[in-house]
């Protein structure tokens, strides 16, 4: 923000405003004069604009290490089956990167395991078995436990054994349980994965030669309507960047210069840790577990916004609200000055916009919902305008320059794929009938919009469930079958 994009005037504010028509181009990352640019052209690139909101981040270099997850882990997941009724003490098979995560004396829950009664005689339907993390296996890593209210050979006995875990268990992790005179524990061993972030280099030029702006035009255009339709296309092309781009990095030989590199950012659609796989008709009933799902995770926003393809605009517009007289469909301009329909549930409210990229990006049965304020704006070089006469030509280039990239923070986000191209995130298929999927959709996770007997006679309504290949039986009689297990979102 050094220079006008008006040749040869001073570096001023009012020069520089009276040049752009009122518009003040350059100013793309300062947010206390960030807002005249924000608002022009708001609705053809909501992206960006939320982008230009969220918490900026200045960074020393075009490669970031960018920490998703705020929240601590609060759950492991088994890899394969615990089956050694008769031992006080096991290994507890976890994920590589869960293996040091529960210290010895924490306490774990197992889900979907019943305990026992105090004798260790009497199963205890629905009252869940508890861990106790005794040390950690040298050879594996793995943590070895005991059960507090496992089964007991005899009333008698002071340790429990441990009935069978199955792969694929969820477990959460409790508070630590200490022993009397005890006051020194293993700090909790804090570990984050952060993922690269390219910061992208965008730039826009304009080059006006000096005949051209001696001529009396023809037509009232002035520098400022020129600059208006180019910062115009700078910010939509821009947009689809930070939607769709790919992330790489590479170099080129620059005459005079050498090799240099070029950094391309990966765009938010390929960050989600979550995906909404759908097919059919919308209902309240699928807006609903959409709620739920957003806002009861690990990571809860204050805010849920639904950037919309139009075909899934239209979709959630038509839905037929007369059998939920309690639902709230309302319009209202937001925090971020845009107009946008209001769906309010239980969870909390979705306000949804369209996102008219989405549509030339070729997913208009799509839509993102983001936690507006669980967005990253990092910045390399802060985003200013030049003008320099062109080298050996009666012209002057004016020109603007950033170096950012934007990437999600927390795990609420949720990308509803419209378009059957999953990404290989976390998917998620909505489920409405009491028979099981076929066996060869079983490996998704399956949201039950109703109780599923053909899954399990656990497996409620508001549930996720999924299912594994299985080899039962023996020998000549040895075939594959699906086991479903619920797991958590």
């Amino acid at each position: 923000m050094n220079k006008s994009i008006l040749a040869g005037a001073p570096a001023t504010v009012s020069a520089l405003a009276n040049a752009t028509g009122g518009i003040d181009a350059g100013n793309f990352v300062e947010s206390e004069i960030d807002e005249q640019l924000f608002r022009f052209n708001s609705d053809d690139t909501p992206l960006m604009n939320l982008m230009l909101r969220a918490k900026r981040v200045k960074v020393n270099s075009p490669e970031v290490d960018h920490f998703m997850i705020d929240e601590p882990i609060a759950s492991l997941r088994t890899t394969t089956a615990v089956n050694s009724p008769t031992q006080t003490q096991v290994i507890l098979p976890l994920e590589a990167n869960q293996q040091n995560i529960a210290r010895p004396y924490s306490t774990l829950l197992v889900h979907g395991v019943d305990g026992y009664s105090d004798d260790g005689t009497t199963l205890t339907p629905g009252k869940w078995l508890m861990l106790f993390v005794v040390d950690h296996d040298p050879t594996t890593n793995n943590p070895i436990v005991r059960a507090i209210n496992g089964p007991r050979k005899n009333p008698s006995d002071e340790l429990t054994t441990v009935p069978r875990i199955p792969a694929g268990t969820n477990i959460t992790i409790l508070a630590n349980s200490l022993y009397e005179t005890q006051k020194e524990v293993d700090p909790d061993i804090i570990v984050p994965q952060p993922s690269r972030v390219y910061l992208q280099k965008r730039g826009m030029n304009q080059v006006v030669s000096d005949y051209f702006e001696s001529q009396r035009k023809r037509l009232p255009f002035s520098k400022a309507v020129i600059a208006e339709q180019a910062i115009a296309n700078f910010k939509v092309r821009g947009n689809r960047t930070l939607w769709a781009g790919r992330p790489g990095k590479f170099k080129v030989n620059v005459p005079k210069m050498g090799m240099q590199y070029i950094y391309t950012t990966e765009g938010l659609r390929w960050q989600f840790k979550r995906e909404l796989q759908h097919s059919g008709k919308w209902t309240v009933e699928r807006i609903i577990a959409l709620a739920k799902m957003f806002f009861t995770g690990e990571d809860v926003p204050k805010t849920a916004l639904l950037l919309a393809g139009k075909n899934l605009l239209e979709q959630i517009q038509c839905i037929d609200y007369s059998a939920h007289p309690e639902i709230q469909i309302t319009t209202k301009q937001n925090s971020m000055g845009w107009t946008v329909t209001n769906f309010h549930t239980v969870f909390g409210d979705i306000e949804i916009k369209r996102e008219p990229t989405l549509d030339r990006l070729g997913w208009s049965n799509s839509g993102a919902l983001i936690g507006e304020d669980r967005l990253v704006h990092y910045v390399y070089s802060a985003e200013h305008s030049f003008s320099d006469r062109v080298g050996g030509e009666e012209a002057t280039r004016n020109g603007i320059l950033i170096w950012d990239a934007v990437a999600l923070k927390g795990s609420c986000h949720i990308w509803i794929d419209g378009e059957g191209a999953a990404s290989g995130a976390g998917s998620i298929l909505m489920w409405d009938s009491t028979a099981a999927p076929a066996d060869d959709m079983a490996s998704n996770r399956f949201y039950l919009l109703c109780d599923c007997p053909g899954m399990s006679d656990e497996a409620k309504m508001g549930q996720v469930w999924t299912g594994e290949k299985v080899l039962i039986g023996s020998g000549s009689d040895m075939k594959e079958a699906i086991r479903w297990q619920r797991v958590e979102v």
